[in-house]
């Protein structure tokens, strides 16, 4: 039986929101090579003309629901036999790839509204609506840390400042410029960083956070920024976490809990 092709002009919306679904991928994956891989067998298969998705109400839902077809498919559960070995760590995935969390993440980090966030999961609206709840409600319940922030706007230091210690956190400081962040980070390493893209003096946070990273590799970065598009390239290694200025204190308190979680599991990763 012959497939049915994507039109051109689908196939042109799919590119354009390609970046927003690799986004989310990597926040739910934890890492850009996984969630990469799934996003691009999401848009293989559509562009393949395999009917994943195609009764959505949007393009860019249609890209996310086939997206959800895969990540429950079998190559799933492939993929990670072949790369978390320990019991412990299968028992921790589970968790992290529970509705409530895609929920969220599709709902704060997204910004999909309640329905549209229905539609992907297949789920009712109401059934949605209680899962954002409850991911919400599991958020102060994940592991404590520190953080440090990155931030030249003294308003938005303070408030990034506000949301991280009402979740738990400990904030280790907050650096306008580079050599203020790498000092801060030399004085007290941090579990996580938020990090701003330019910075008071023109420097980079980019380039600060790379310079903190090369003492300690594991650390989590969520970059919050209002040039996104200087990050989702796609022709480099990207963050699994960003977020466009203006932000939400959702989207906020989503990406520290994930970056959190899955710091807290990677010691367990065989």
């Amino acid at each position: 039986m012959r497939r049915a092709q994507v039109s051109p002009d689908i196939s042109r919306a799919l590119a354009a929101d390609l970046p927003f679904l690799r986004r989310y991928a990597r926040a739910l994956c934890g890492e850009q090579a996984k969630g990469d891989w799934f996003a691009l067998r999401a848009l293989q298969a559509i562009m393949d003309g395999e009917q994943a998705g195609e009764d959505a109400s949007t393009p860019k839902i249609r890209l996310f629901k086939a997206f959800m077809s895969v990540w429950h498919s079998d190559a799933f559960d492939a993929v990670i036999e072949t790369e978390l070995k320990a019991a412990v760590a299968q028992s921790y995935l589970r968790k992290l790839t529970s509705e409530a969390r895609q929920a969220l993440l599709l709902h704060a980090n997204e910004e999909f509204t309640v329905p549209e966030v229905a539609e992907i999961l297949g789920l009712s609206v109401d059934d949605a609506d209680h899962l954002i709840l409850q991911a919400r409600n599991e958020i102060r319940e994940n592991v404590k840390g520190s953080v440090l922030i990155i931030e030249d706007e003294a308003m938005i230091a303070m408030d990034l400042d506000d949301i991280t210690t009402d979740l738990g956190h400990h904030v280790t400081g907050t650096a306008p410029t580079r050599s203020q962040a790498v000092a801060l980070a030399q004085g007290e390493l941090p579990d996580l960083i938020l990090s701003d893209i330019k910075l008071a003096d023109g420097s980079s946070g980019v380039d600060a956070v790379n310079e903190i990273l090369e003492a300690a590799a594991e650390i989590p970065v969520i970059f919050i920024t209002a040039f996104p598009e200087l990050l989702l390239t796609g022709e480099r290694m990207e963050p699994a976490f960003v977020i466009t200025k203006p932000y939400t204190e959702e989207q906020v308190e989503s990406a520290i809990s994930q970056a959190m979680f899955f710091r807290s599991t990677a010691a367990i990763e065989a």
